[in-house]
């Protein structure tokens, strides 16, 4: 763990959040030195801490570096200890259905007049508009904003193999954010920012949209595409692996064939551009199929490595452990899951002066900082214990 200054040092944040789109906000503030406080329901927490299979993964990827706070906002002392902690930060994230916080008395409009500084971000499923209202889910906006037609085969829509409308729209969530702390250091005053999951998934698939408009042609699902480069495809190995293999310029193709020793593809007057090779695909492509199952994997990689060659070996995801660049300095951190396990996380996407964010704080327990953040708070020892019962963890 590090104790050296971040770039968000000083920034407090309330978190009233659970699976993976608002813990995402709020875990790439807290990376970037905010104390984020986690509000969560007494007495047992996050549900996300409990959930089986897919979802299992969710609590300990997105929660490192905050603290924890467990308030029953159904009782009246709990819901004055998380009013007062809003009155006292200058970041309120919320991800719950619509009106969820305002039927509490924590929205938006209430909270501004006590805190007028306070910059509210709430993550929703779909910002204004008519289906403002419905409730959404990762897998919802997928399906029906084409991300999931265009990740599946023609007639079975596949949603993609991670949350990424729910990471993205996090990750929305805190440019909206800093560029409203950013605003509030000129005007004094916090602002309200929203950022949404069909939104974000429009801005994914906003390349396939334009396609349409500058081709006239509908964009196909990917397993059925007609690729750009006439190289651009997985292959099987001697050893039953397999690699993807991308060539996307003709000095890569020139690179490509004297690798392998394919010169007489390189002399071929038919295949001397791309637009060539993509039209001629069809009567080199069954050669190189061949050509790659007499070799094994490593074989493959060595040369694509040498030379320069886009690769990239098939893996699952449970194989990232054992990838060295994986366990680079920096890549990943280490916390502690509720099953006591001690394992890699993967750390945020981008170096900051030079460095990768590290951890300060491992995940929290359910209500570790109850007294903590109440006597931050300006809670008495006999005002604690008062408010004990409605932060029982």
């Amino acid at each position: 763990m590090t104790n050296a200054p971040r770039p968000l040092d000083g920034v407090r944040v309330v978190e009233f959040s659970h699976m993976v789109m608002g813990p995402t906000c709020g875990l790439v503030l807290a990376d970037l030195g905010a104390d984020v406080v986690k509000v969560e329901p007494a007495p047992r927490g996050d549900k996300t801490r409990y959930l089986p299979g897919s979802g299992s993964g969710f609590f300990g990827t997105y929660n490192r570096n905050k603290r924890s706070v467990s308030v029953n906002l159904k009782s009246a002392e709990g819901l004055e200890f998380a009013s007062r902690l809003v009155q006292e930060s200058d970041v309120l994230i919320e991800n719950f259905s619509a009106g969820v916080l305002d039927r509490l008395g924590l929205g938006y409009d209430a909270m501004q007049k006590v805190n007028p500084r306070l910059v509210y971000c709430a993550l929703k499923g779909f910002l204004s508009g008519p289906y403002e209202q419905r409730v959404a889910l990762d897998e919802v906006v997928q399906m029906m904003g084409g991300l999931a037609y265009m990740t599946g085969p023609e007639g079975r829509p596949l949603r993609v193999g991670a949350s990424v409308n729910d990471v993205m729209g996090g990750l929305f969530g805190v440019v909206a954010i800093q560029a409203a702390l950013w605003e509030r250091q000129h005007t004094g005053k916090g602002t309200f920012v929203r950022s949404g999951l069909f939104e974000n998934n429009m801005f994914l698939v906003a390349q396939h949209m334009l396609q349409y408009r500058q081709t006239g042609v509908p964009a196909v699902p990917m397993p059925e595409r007609k690729s750009a480069w006439a190289v651009y495809d997985v292959f099987e190995t001697a050893d039953d692996e397999n690699i993807f293999i991308g060539v996307v310029s003709d000095k890569q193709w020139a690179q490509f064939c004297n690798a392998f020793e394919l010169h007489d593809l390189l002399q071929d007057e038919e295949l001397h551009s791309n637009v060539q090779r993509v039209a001629q695909r069809d009567s080199f492509m069954p050669r190189l199929r061949e050509m790659f199952k007499g070799q094994d994997l490593l074989q493959t990689v060595t040369i694509c490595e040498r030379v320069g060659l886009p690769f990239a070996p098939i893996l699952r995801p449970d194989q990232l452990f054992d990838d060295p660049h994986v366990n680079h300095k920096g890549a990943t951190v280490e916390v502690t899951l509720s099953n006591g396990v001690r394992t890699q996380v993967p750390t945020l996407p981008f170096e900051y002066g030079g460095t990768r964010l590290g951890l300060y704080r491992d995940l929290p327990q359910i209500g570790e900082h109850n007294d903590a953040v109440a006597r931050e708070l300006g809670y008495s020892d006999e005002a604690l214990e008062r408010l004990r019962p409605s932060l029982d963890r």
